[in-house]
């Protein structure tokens, strides 16, 4: 049986089929899949929170990564918590309004969802 470097100090995590830095990796890269379809809709939700309410946005056209990233960047406009959940952004409290207009000052079409 072969043994092949899984980590390196020098180097971090290591690709187990080239042996390579993951950094360098080009044998397991696969295009991300964007779960969103570009219609940015913020909404709130109430149901099954005990009546706190948290504001979703859907349909935002980026990675896992990127979400994060964004979802980092948006908590800290609003001064609150909130996750990232199968590609859709939580963020505590009735944020909409805010965060309709800060998503549109970064370049999606978002909308108001719900009533």
């Amino acid at each position: 049986m072969e043994s092949k470097t899984v980590y390196s100090t020098e180097h971090g995590r290591m690709c187990a089929k080239c042996s390579r830095a993951i950094a360098q990796c080009e044998c397991g890269r696969t295009k991300a899949v964007l779960k969103g379809n570009g219609n940015v809709r913020v909404g709130l939700q109430t149901k099954g929170r005990k009546g706190k309410g948290v504001t979703l946005i859907t349909g935002l056209p980026l990675d896992e990564d990127e979400l994060q990233r964004l979802a980092k960047e948006l908590k800290q406009k609003c001064g609150t918590g909130g996750t990232v959940k199968n590609g859709v952004i939580e963020i505590q409290g009735d944020r909409r309004t805010m965060l309709v207009e800060e998503l549109k000052g970064r370049g999606y079409s978002a909308r108001l969802s719900g009533g």
